[in-house]
């Protein structure tokens, strides 16, 4: 079992061999060795794990799950040589599925997410992060945080909602940049904070998309109306994100493939998550996050999908980790806890999921793999063969998923 404490290094995922946990309801009440169980418990309703790996339900602490289309065309363009940037600056990218989210109505958009949302369940994810950002106008980036309202209703996975309506600028604004970001200031946050459609409010800081003293007002505004800050930060090219994310106390600053040596040493400062987007870079043939260097300065490190339909359109998180493992040299114990507690931290949840602990939620994960090396080294399909929610069995050992 890996119970990855809250408060422990990311290199110690908390391992214990022939372990045994109790929960009651919703909430775990005891954990440790199996030859240590309390009397009190040994009479209850048990389930033998049969030597399988025991983690903390698995957490996606970055998304953008609800967007109309796909763009799978883009994908040949890029093996031809093609550019991100490029390709956006030809109305692709962004834009496109800007297009098609505007276009769709809202129940296309909440079946297309919930027929997502059954495939995360069952790699054993049960907390994600959600991001609007392909509205840039007042009706659809609503429309978008008002799916992830509903499907909070509907189904079982936490969906932890945030506001990315400073995705990029879009085509209607690029002459007026100013009356956008006055759009999102002074209309936008204000109204998605007062309907408590989100959490967190990210800005996308990167040539083409907002600068440093964009963000830090758009920031201003969200922090105004109380939401949580994140940043997409350093992604193509160093702009000095990761070093506003630690001057404005950001949870998380994202991607930050190309930071900076001050940017990173600003974030240990600061306490701010780095969320690592592997999936991203294997995508888009772009640099890793450089997560030797984040973790020895001190930085802990999220790992995460990014799932979306242009750079990252695959929501398999045991493959981002297994990425992660090869491409950051991060240890399969310093990943797993990226996906776990850190993830929860980049979400401001840490004292509540991610870890098999007493008072955590019992959100809990079981995979048929006799170690963490073994699970994370030899990559299956889905190697997750249950998943509890909240102490109720979503996917047993059968193989039967119940998305409720």
């Amino acid at each position: 079992m890996a119970t990855c404490p809250a408060d422990g290094e990311q290199n110690d995922a908390g391992l214990i061999d022939n372990a045994a946990l109790v929960y009651e309801d919703d909430r775990i009440v005891w954990v440790g060795s199996e030859s240590q169980l309390p009397d009190q418990f040994a009479t209850g309703v048990s389930v033998d794990c049969m030597q399988s790996l025991v983690i903390p339900g698995l957490i996606d602490c970055h998304t953008h799950l609800c967007f109309g289309g796909w763009r799978g065309d883009e994908f040949e363009m890029r093996l031809r040589g093609r550019s991100y940037q490029d390709i956006a600056a030809q109305g692709g990218g962004i834009a496109n599925t800007v297009n098609t989210t505007r276009t769709a109505s809202r129940e296309r958009l909440q079946a297309k997410a919930l027929l997502a949302l059954q495939g995360i369940l069952d790699l054993g994810v049960t907390t994600l992060e959600c991001k609007s950002g392909y509205g840039l106008e007042p009706a659809t980036e609503l429309k978008q945080l008002e799916v992830y309202q509903n499907l909070n209703r509907c189904q079982a996975i936490t969906l932890v909602p945030t506001f990315l309506g400073a995705h990029m600028v879009p085509a209607e604004y690029l002459t007026r940049r100013r009356d956008y970001i006055n759009l999102l200031c002074d209309v936008l946050i204000p109204a998605v904070s007062d309907r408590k459609l989100a959490k967190f409010c990210d800005v996308f800081v990167e040539e083409g998309a907002f600068s440093i003293d964009e963000a830090r007002e758009i920031l201003a505004s969200a922090k105004k109306s109380g939401l949580g800050l994140k940043i997409h930060a350093d992604q193509l090219s160093h702009g000095g994100g990761a070093e506003l994310a630690a001057e404005l106390g950001a949870v998380s600053a994202e991607h930050l493939e190309y930071a900076s040596e001050e940017g990173i040493r600003a974030m240990s400062r600061a306490g701010t998550v780095a969320v690592s987007l592997p999936l991203a870079s294997l995508y888009l043939n772009e640099p890793y996050l450089s997560a030797r260097e984040m973790l020895n300065a001190g930085v802990r490190v999220a790992v995460a999908t990014d799932f979306n339909p242009g750079s990252a359109p695959s929501f398999h998180l045991p493959l981002a980790m297994t990425l992660a493992c090869l491409n950051q040299r991060m240890t399969p114990q310093e990943v797993l806890m990226g996906a776990t507690t850190v993830a929860a931290r980049a979400i401001a949840a840490e004292q509540q999921i991610g870890s098999l602990l007493p008072g955590f939620d019992a959100d809990i994960c079981i995979i048929d793999s006799p170690t963490l090396n073994h699970w994370l080294y030899h990559f299956k399909p889905n190697a997750c063969s249950a998943v509890i929610k909240s102490g109720n069995w979503l996917k047993s050992f059968n193989g039967s998923t119940e998305v409720r």
